[in-house]
């Protein structure tokens, strides 16, 4: 974790506090200098151990809290629990719970990129600037990929199409969507195709009637759009658990496809994923560096990273200067 402490005229980063873990491992922190009146930037990635990360940044929090800071401004280039921000059987909205700890502890506004869902921005109390990756994915797609003219965007699901349409516009390229049963991209998705049973329930209110619902019966997995002789580039906001994007790689090479990219602006990469996709057809994978990954580079040479730290400097520099942050939105749309 990094702490820039920024005063009136001054930004600079040299107020690093002191983390120390007894035999415990419990996380202690002492503020070295005075931060009273100050305005502070901590800057927190998250590693593996997420939970750690979590519990490092709110006790910082408090720390600065405690000790008078006028404002404390978590940048958090990966939100975690981003995806556990909807209600799924007897679960619970951890991203909301995530939020009121934040709060809690003392913060009083988040920089972070690309959340899961733009409404989680709404389980927020106080700001939240959440910038895009897209302007620097589409600068490496015209850049870097040969022949992009003759590509096409591709949506692993429906509920990605929307991310994909606003690449595929702004890059004037065709647009593609894979639709059926083997895309279900969160794990474990309890999506009450069980629920309620088949049977009528004898057991209730005499007088109640519900009417039975239809169990959900997905179609197999097709394309919808021509992938025939082009280049697909399949776009999402993180990239996991690979298996997904592994077996669309494999129905798009079916349908035609030449060659296959990946972009994501979250490259968590967990367990097997960089064997995985060494192993399939997939041809890159370009994620941004909002999630430590040099391991996973080192395993597969086909993971490719792109740069965002301007755009986050940039922020907080705005931030500090109290400048408008309307210039690091221009020309974005929700669905970016």
């Amino acid at each position: 974790m990094n702490v820039a402490k920024s005063g009136y005229h001054v930004f600079c980063a040299n107020s690093t506090p002191a983390f120390s873990r007894d035999q415990l491992l419990k996380t202690r922190v002492e503020i070295k200098e005075s931060v009273r009146g100050q305005t502070i930037f901590i800057i927190q990635t998250i590693p593996r151990d997420v939970n750690t990360a979590i519990m490092e940044l709110l006790i910082m929090a408090y720390a600065l809290k405690t000790s008078c800071a006028k404002n404390i401004i978590g940048v958090i280039p990966y939100f975690p629990y981003s995806k556990q921000c909807k209600m799924r059987k007897r679960g619970s909205i951890v991203c909301k719970l995530l939020a009121s700890m934040l709060a809690k502890a003392g913060l009083t506004h988040i920089i972070t990129m690309d959340l899961h869902q733009k409404e989680i921005q709404g389980f927020f109390t106080f700001p939240v600037d959440n910038l895009r990756a897209s302007p620097f994915l589409l600068q490496y797609i015209q850049e870097e990929i040969p022949d992009y003219r003759n590509a096409i965007i591709v949506a692993k699901s429906p509920s990605a199409a929307k991310r994909a349409q606003s690449y595929a516009e702004r890059l004037r390229l065709g647009l593609a969507v894979m639709h059926g049963e083997a895309q279900c991209s969160e794990s474990d998705m309890a999506d009450g195709r069980h629920s309620p049973p088949c049977v009528r329930n004898t057991f209730g209110h005499p007088g109640l009637e519900l009417p039975l619902m239809m169990a959900k019966e997905k179609p197999p997995i097709t394309v919808v759009g021509d992938v025939g002789g082009r280049i697909a580039i399949i776009v999402d906001d993180i990239i996991d658990d690979v298996e997904d994007f592994v077996a669309t790689a494999e129905i798009l090479k079916e349908r035609g496809a030449y060659k296959i990219y990946v972009m994501a602006t979250h490259g968590l990469l967990s367990a097997d994923a960089p064997r995985l996709i060494e192993e399939s057809a997939i041809d890159e994978v370009v994620v941004t560096n909002t999630v430590p990954h040099e391991v996973q580079k080192l395993q597969c040479p086909k993971i490719k990273t792109v740069d965002v730290s301007m755009i986050l400097a940039e922020a907080i520099r705005r931030i500090h200067n109290g400048e408008s942050m309307a210039y690091l939105f221009r020309n974005i749309t929700v669905d970016d």
